[in-house]
This record gives structure tokens, C-alpha cells and sequence, in this order.
């Protein structure tokens, strides 16, 4: 045997390493690779007789992508492919006739996206031809106004090629004026075997007009393209009017003032001057009882009856008449439609826009009225009419600032007015020029009830937002509580007793706020709860103590007469004239002693006195007087006034008083029987004598009212068994 050659078996390995080699890194090479996105968002258009086209996402891809559309039709029948690739966009199209389109058909499409990565399907989507068909925009033939009918167009056009022949079809038409960007649409329905004409009404006279129309099969939910735009003018009219009536409150007797408004119609063309206008009316349910009158103003005022009523007004010129202009007044309670929903307003940069909607679709005239809303009495009222249109505009400079209007939108179908709709409107809106007057009411312990008028209108310069109380209490914390502009009262509570309070109301507006007058409160100390439970404890204790006291009177009588009515006694009665020498004497120097004793020493206790003081004391006063001898008038003496000539009686005892005392002696108090006013102190006042020593009392103290002591100190009450008239005995 001969031994092998090692080069071929070298050669067998270096080959081998290079088809691994290559095999790993076309290996490498397809892992690396990335699929597809599934294709999502697939939506197919039917465009008639022409192509069934579908679109998808992503519309991008970072790799060369190839698409497979998988069609089924026929109800599963049938199918076919459609294929594109990712350079090309991320569409394909089944072309009629090659690729049968057999409407109405559903079609289910299935998009398949590959690359060298490998292979993604996406859903499955089922579509109903004749839901997604799109057909060509129909084509304007012409645009010309009607003859005889005012502020109409006719549009005339012809029905699309490929459309489908037994198919009806929706169309919308959008016009504007030439000088105007806002485009108006309106919508409608034609039959296959249709005119193919339509009337625009509500223009401007003698205006032009750029309409344009696009349509879409019925049922389908694709419009087609806009067709090119036409051009048409409306007819030049006569001097046509707008006609208006603002009616009055019903009066007693049934009647009602109805004013009746026009002018010239928006848009009209200035003609000659008008001469003058003829005005018809006459009850709705009886033309033979028609009134003509003439006028060469642009208004007339009515007084109707109750019912309703026609209304027509008809301009005249060297030219001729105009159309009539005809209105329908209501009877008296008759309910108006209501059609409007909401009404609202916005402010452009120049403008004031007011819109609103509507339920009723065939209502295309309004009457827009507008007027300020003042305190004082309506100023003149602004109207306009708008055809063909749900919003009206007003330059801003036509309006105050700082003054709320009143707009309010009628519905006009043909000679009716409906229900109007309101809303009010600032074009400006500033601070209130003056704040709330405030005033507080049921001030309470703790609480307080703050209420304030409104602004009036004219010094508001906008609308309410809300309204601050401020209030604060002396040398204290500042307070505030906001409410709502509906509300014109606020309950402050948790408030200190007795504490003086400052308040004060702001109102304000999107401008800002205006503060209202300042006033000042005192919380009270009691609340009336308080006061009640109160007077309701005295009472209570008041009554208790009555029929205490009652009771202790019932029980014993007269002890309670003896603290309610003690006995006085009367000096009338008194014995003092009576006593002599010694007994007088011991009486003087007892008193004297008591005198200097104190308070309490002074009181003598029934024990101390003499035992015959008592009988002493009872005497005959008329002996007294008896005894007394004449002499002439002096010290220690009183006057009798008995005759002509003045006599005066010695007494054992004349008071002193002090100055400013009454001058009446013990003499005149000691005479029961002395009629009165006989006394020196009816006619004149005795004069002032000073205290000295009487007869026999010569250089011994002053006297002293020794009866009174007497019988204070002694406390016995001598009652008389025929007491003497007291009426008769007062000085």
C-alpha cells in the first residue's frame, strides 16, 4: 500500500471552512432582516365605472416592502389580486374592465406586506359598494334670476356621467356674494328622472352671486368634488320695504295700539324719491271691512280690536308701485310658534355677531330687534330683517358702549312672526360708576344681615358678576364673602358681642369693581332669646314675692299693716303744754342727754320715761292758751292773729330753725281748732327769730322740738277715739 498524499485532504478542509463560512453569514445575514408593518387602516373608495381603490398604513417603509390585495367577491365566488410595491405608495386599484366591478356587491379585501424578512397580513375588511361609491361632481349650466319673483336665482346643471342611472342623489349648494368670503350652504334631494333646477330665494336684489354645487348618491357616504363655480345676478326691483309692528299693551275696553314700522329694504337700490305709501288692514276673517289709509311717513299708529288682523304697505313713485309688503298681527292671546332654541352673541374685532339655531328648517326669514335697556323710558327701537342666514352682525360703533341692549330674534314664516328668543349684550363693558347702596338689617348677638339695591342700569356699564361684602370689625381683622349677582342679601355670622363693625358691598363686572356705601353696626350685648328668659325670671320672682306677701298678710293682718301703714302720732294731742317747773325741767335734761349719746343710745327704751309722761302728755291745749299772759311780741314768743291788733303768747318752748327752714312755730301746729290760712304763714312769713332764753330760761341752751323726741323715743302711739278732720289741720 502506498501512504496518502497530505495536500488533497488539506485542500478538503480549507473548503469545507469557507462553505461554513459563507453558509453563517447568509445566515446572519436573513436573521438580521426585519418584517414588515401590518398594513392597518385599509380604506376602499368605489369610484363609478372606473376603479375600486384602497389605501393603508404606514404609508413608509425603511425596506423595499411588496403588497398583495387579496379581493373577494361575488359572495365568496370570485377573487382576485392587486399588486403594488412600497415605491409606488401604499394603493392599488381593481381598474374596471379588466377587473370586473359588480355593484351592488361586498367585497372583502385582505393586504399582504412582505420583504426579505418574510410575509404580514393584515385583518380582514368587508365592503358594501354602493356605502362607499363616489361619483364626478355635477356640472352648472346656468345661473339667472326668476322673472317676476324678486331676490331669486335659478341654478340649472346636469347630472354626472358616472353616476348610477336609478340612483337618487343629494346635492349641496354653496353661494356667496362676489365681494363677500363667507360661503352659505343649503341642501336637497333630487329624483333620477329629476329637473335638475333649483331656486335660491332670500337674496339681495340686483346683487351677483358665485354658487357651486357637489352631490353623492343616496345611501353612499362619500360627497363628490366640487363642480366649477357660476356666477348669476339677481333681478333689479322696484323700491321694496320691510315691514315691522310693535305691539302695545291691551287696553279696558279690549283694544290694542299696534305701531306699524318700515323702511327701505336692505340691499334695495336707491331710486327716485318715494312720494308716499298706501296702507291696507283689515280683519284676517273679513277683507270687506278693509281700511285704506295714506301717509308720507314710515310709520302709522292702529288701535285693532281683539282679533287678527292682515297688514299691507305699498310704496309709490313717478316709477310706479312696489311689491306689497304684508304682515299678519295676532288676536289678542293667540300662542306664536316657537322654533328658535338658543340665542347667543360674541364681539369680533369690529363687530357684534348674534346667532342663533332653529328647529324649524323651513323658517328662512328672522326679524332681528334690538334696543337699549335703560331705566328710563324705551328709547327708539331698531329692527332688520335677515333672509337666508341664522346670524346677524352689527358694527360696534353703532352701539354706546357701556350700554346693555336687548336683541331679540322673530321667526317670519311668510307673513307670520313667531315666539321671539332674547339675549342682552354689551359691545363694551367698564367698571360700575357707583357701587351698591347697603343698609343692615336683624343685628343680632353674633349675626347680621347685610341686604343692598341694585346698580341702577345706566351706571351698571356691564354685567353683574358678583357681588363682595367687606366687613370688619373696629381695630380688627378685614373680612369678605362673595355671592352670586341674583342675590342682593348676605347673613354675616360668628361675629363678637357688642362690637362695632365696618361693611361695605362690591360689585363688580369683567372690568372690575365699584364699592357701595360704608356703614357702621354695633352687634348687640343681649338677643332677644336672652331678654325674654330674662324678664321672664324676674316676673317669675316678682310674682312669687306677691303671693308671698299676700299670703303672709292673710295669715297675719296686722302685722303687715304695722310695716306697710304705721300709726303716726299726733302732735295735736300732745300734753307738752301742760307740764311745769320740774317736769319740764327732767324732760329738757333727758333729751339733752340724748342727744349727745349716739345713734344708737338715743333710742329710749319704754322703761326710762317717767310714769305719768303718758298722762302728761293728754291735756287740754285750749287751757294752755288760757293761761298764756299778753305781752308784746319778742323773743320766745309766737303771734296770734285774733283781732286788730297783733297779741303774742309766750311760749314754754320756741324751735330754732335754720335758714331756709319754714318759719312755722309750735304754737301754729299746736292749734287744732285754728281755721285755715289764719296763721302768719298764710299771708306772710313770721319773722326770724334767733334762738335766746325765754322767760325763766335765762342763759340755758336753745329749745328743742321736745314732742317729737318725745314721742319717738317713748315709741307708744296714742290713738284718739274722734280723731280730728286732717283735711282741715294741714298748713
Amino acid at each position: 500500500m502506498f501512504p496518502l498524499s497530505p495536500q488533497p485532504a488539506c485542500a478538503d478542509v480549507g473548503t469545507m471552512r469557507a462553505w461554513a463560512l459563507w453558509a453563517l453569514t447568509l445566515h446572519c445575514g436573513l436573521s438580521l432582516a426585519v418584517l414588515p408593518a401590518k398594513p392597518e387602516n385599509i380604506s376602499c373608495n368605489f369610484y363609478y365605472k372606473k376603479n375600486f381603490t384602497c389605501t393603508w398604513s404606514p404609508e413608509k417603509e425603511a425596506n423595499r416592502t411588496w403588497y398583495t390585495v387579496w379581493r373577494t367577491y361575488l359572495n365568496g365566488r370570485a377573487s382576485d389580486i392587486c399588486t403594488t410595491s412600497s415605491e409606488n405608495g401604499t394603493w392599488c386599484s381593481f381598474l374596471s374592465p379588466k377587473s370586473p366591478i359588480t355593484p351592488p356587491d361586498n367585497y372583502t379585501i385582505q393586504v399582504e406586506a412582505r420583504n426579505e424578512g418574510g410575509a404580514v397580513v393584515s385583518d380582514l375588511t368587508h365592503w358594501y359598494l354602493n356605502a362607499v361609491v363616489r361619483i364626478e361632481p355635477p356640472t352648472i349650466i346656468s345661473v339667472q334670476p326668476v322673472w317676476g319673483i324678486n331676490r331669486t336665482l335659478q341654478i340649472r346643471w346636469k347630472r354626472p356621467v358616472l353616476a348610477p342611472v336609478s340612483s337618487d342623489l343629494k346635492y349641496l349648494l354653496r353661494y356667496r356674494t362676489v365681494n363677500s368670503a363667507r360661503w352659505m350652504e343649503v341642501s336637497f334631494e333630487e329624483k333620477w328622472n329629476g329637473s335638475q333646477t333649483y331656486n335660491l330665494v332670500g337674496l339681495q336684489p340686483f346683487a351677483e352671486y358665485v354658487v357651486a354645487l357637489r352631490c353623492m348618491p343616496k345611501g353612499s357616504q362619500f360627497w363628490s368634488g366640487w363642480s366649477l363655480e357660476k356666477r348669476g345676478t339677481t333681478e333689479e326691483a322696484p323700491l321694496g320695504l320691510d315691514l315691522w309692528r310693535v305691539l302695545g299693551p291691551v287696553q279696558e275696553d279690549g283694544r290694542r295700539p299696534a305701531t306699524l314700522l318700515w323702511k327701505k329694504a336692505r340691499g334695495t337700490p336707491a331710486l327716485e324719491q318715494t312720494l308716499g305709501y298706501h296702507v291696507r288692514y283689515f280683519p284676517e276673517n273679513n277683507a270687506n271691512l278693509t281700511e285704506t289709509l295714506n301717509t308720507t311717513r314710515q310709520q302709522l299708529e292702529l288701535l285693532l280690536d281683539g282679533r287678527a288682523y292682515q297688514v299691507s304697505v305699498v310704496s309709490y313713485n313717478s316709477w310706479g308701485q312696489c311689491p306689497a309688503a304684508t304682515l299678519r298681527i295676532p288676536a289678542v292671546g293667540e300662542r306664536a310658534s316657537r322654533c328658535i332654541e338658543a340665542v347667543q352673541t360674541r364681539l369680533t374685532q369690529d363687530q357684534l355677531v348674534v346667532a342663533w339655531q332653529s328647529s324649524a328648517p323651513d323658517v328662512d326669514t328672522w326679524m332681528v330687534e334690538w334696543f337699549p335697556d335703560l331705566d328710563a323710558e324705551p328709547s327708539a327701537l331698531c329692527w332688520e330683517l335677515v333672509s337666508g342666514a341664522r346670524n346677524w352682525t352689527i358694527q360696534q360703533d353703532a352701539l354706546t358702549p357701556f350700554w346693555c341692549y336687548n336683541i331679540s330674534v322673530y321667526p317670519m314664516l311668510r307673513d307670520r312672526v313667531g315666539e321671539p328668543s332674547s339675549v342682552q349684550a354689551y359691545v363694551k363693558e367698564g367698571v360700575p360708576s357707583a357701587g351698591p347702596v347697603t343698609k343692615v338689617e336683624d343685628i343680632g348677638v353674633k349675626g347680621v344681615t347685610v341686604t343692598w339695591k341694585e346698580i341702577p342700569k345706566t351706571q351698571r356699564n356691564g354685567f353683574i358678576s358678583n357681588y363682595t361684602v367687606f366687613y370688619q370689625a373696629e381695630d380688627g381683622k378685614a373680612f369678605s364673602k362673595t355671592v352670586n349677582a341674583s342675590t342682593l342679601r348676605s347673613d354675616l355670622g360668628s361675629l363678637t358681642r357688642m362690637t362695632s363693625y365696618t361693611v361695605q358691598v362690591m360689585a363688580s363686572t369683567s372690568a372690575g369693581g365699584a364699592n357701595g356705601t360704608r356703614i357702621n353696626f354695633k352687634t348687640l350685648s343681649m338677643s332677644v332669646l336672652e331678654i325674654c328668659v330674662t324678664a321672664s325670671l324676674v316676673g317669675g320672682g316678682l310674682l312669687a314675692l306677691t303671693i308671698l306677701t299676700a299670703a303672709f298678710g292673710l295669715k297675719r293682718p296686722n302685722k303687715l299693716r304695722r310695716l306697710c301703714c304705721p300709726d303716726v302720732p299726733n302732735p295735736a294731742e300732745s300734753s307738752i303744754a301742760m307740764w311745769r317747773g320740774d317736769d319740764l325741767k327732767s324732760v329738757l335734761t333727758l333729751n339733752t342727754d340724748a342727744s349727745v349719746s349716739s345713734e344708737e343710745d338715743r333710742i329710749l327704751k319704754p322703761g326710762a320715761a317717767p310714769r305719768d309722761l303718758v298722762d302728761k302728755l293728754v291735756v287740754n291745749f285750749e287751757n294752755f292758751l288760757d293761761e298764756v299772759p299778753t305781752g308784746a311780741p319778742g323773743k320766745g314768743q309766737e303771734s296770734v292773729p285774733g283781732g286788730e291788733e297783733n297779741e303774742y303768747v309766750t311760749s314754754p318752748y320756741r324751735p330754732y330753725w335754720a335758714p331756709g327752714d319754714s318759719p312755722v312755730g309750735p304754737a301754729q301746729r299746736l292749734c287744732p281748732g285754728r281755721p285755715e290760712g289764719s296763721g302768719p304763714a298764710a299771708g306772710q312769713q313770721l319773722p326770724r327769730s334767733a334762738p335766746g332764753p325765754g322767760p325763766g330760761q335765762a342763759g340755758e341752751e336753745g329749745p328743742q322740738t321736745l314732742y317729737l323726741k318725745n314721742s319717738v323715743t317713748t315709741r307708744e302711739f296714742l290713738v284718739s277715739a274722734n280723731p280730728p278732720d286732717q283735711t282741715k289741720r294741714e298748713i
